[in-house]
């Protein structure tokens, strides 16, 4: 008699205990691993869409190009299921924490005081997209770092000052001494020239993001029939991206 042992599809360890049956009699279990947060679970599920492997599917998809029905078409689930699924990554974080950790709290303090440490720059700049037609606008705010090309922060608005002091405010725990950027006037607004350059020469890796973005999700196409049907769509799908990619954050 072979003994196969049950894994936790999050975490895959083994410190699984059974937990009861569901109502069509399937065995359920249980993840004994505190820091997992995958409370139940069960080996064969009825419904495909069910599973976390086939929730990852769906998330994989969205950030390569796949829209809703190509999602459903090859998984063999519901549209509404796909949606209802992404619409659970609404809370996404809006910060890389992994870069921000990086940085010693004192080193922090002190780049937010003294003016002539400059080891950290950062190049900002505004994509343009739209959703349902291309009078209502969407635009992707976004910062990275001029050194290693890594994402800070990003804020998904309209093309509108408060957009940028949102995205600013998100940026402060970086102490950024150094800003890139174009000409665009909520810029120059709402930087101190000191630590403002202005011009495309040193804006050229966020740029080239750019260009990424709309290789691999094709709403972000500018001559395509592929398009956002609502905000929330939209919204989730670059975040999606920009966390699994950017960030380097698996959320299912």
């Amino acid at each position: 008699m072979v003994l196969e042992p049950v894994c936790c599809p999050r975490c895959d360890e083994i410190e699984v205990i059974k937990h009861g049956k569901t109502a069509q009699g399937k065995q359920r279990y249980r993840c004994q691993q505190l820091e997992c947060t995958l409370s139940a679970f069960i080996c064969d599920y009825s419904y495909a869409a069910y599973s976390l492997q086939v929730q990852q599917q769906i998330g994989e998809m969205a950030i390569n190009g796949s829209g809703i029905r190509d999602t459903a078409r090859v998984l063999g689930i519901s549209p509404t299921t796909v949606i209802n699924t992404l619409k659970k990554s609404l809370q996404l974080p809006a910060i890389n924490m992994a870069v921000l950790e990086r940085l010693q709290p004192t080193q922090t303090i002190v780049r937010l005081c003294m003016a002539e440490d400059s080891d950290l720059e950062a190049e900002v700049d505004e994509m343009w997209s739209f959703v349902q037609s291309k009078s209502q606008q969407r635009w992707l705010w976004w910062a990275i770092d001029h050194n290693s090309g890594e994402v800070l922060a990003y804020v998904l608005s309209d093309r509108k000052d408060k957009a940028f002091i949102e995205l600013k405010a998100l940026l402060e725990p970086f102490g950024i001494m150094q800003f890139y950027s174009d000409g665009w006037g909520a810029y120059e607004r709402h930087i101190d020239p000191v630590f403002h350059t202005v011009g495309k020469r040193n804006t050229q890796k966020i740029e080239r993001k750019h260009l990424t973005l709309r290789t691999r999700i094709k709403r972000l196409a500018r001559k395509t029939i592929c398009f956002s049907k609502s905000v929330v769509m939209h919204d989730v799908v670059i975040g999606l991206f920009i966390n699994r990619v950017a960030f380097g954050l698996t959320i299912p």
